[in-house]
């Protein structure tokens, strides 16, 4: 079954502590909805770097990665709408690409 990357992008860190375990049980009912197609659960991403030929620049590019997931889906549509039930999108604050992790 193919494999498919959720590269996320926005959202935001729980304010406090109350908040933190309401949007950590969001995303644990959502992950536990995917069952037995989800791969790695992810985790979310610090300030990344921009590497090019002219050097590395410290700006997270365009759009910078917030976290990602992996998961099995019969193909890109079935992944898309695994997708829309993702947390980050309450609230319009963050996006989910989806990518498929190509065999090589």
């Amino acid at each position: 079954m193919p494999k498919f990357m959720f590269i996320y992008h926005g959202g935001g860190r729980p304010e406090t502590p109350e908040e933190g375990e309401k949007v950590m049980a969001a995303w644990g009912a959502w992950m536990e909805g995917i069952g037995a197609n989800l791969i790695d659960g992810g985790n979310p991403a610090g300030m990344s770097k921009t590497v090019s030929a002219t050097g590395v620049s410290d700006d997270g590019g365009a759009n910078p990665v917030s976290g990602y997931t992996l998961v099995n889906a019969a193909d890109m549509d079935a992944a898309c709408e695994m997708a829309k039930g993702c947390p980050i999108l309450e609230g319009g604050k963050g996006t989910v690409e989806v990518a498929e992790a190509m065999e090589m």
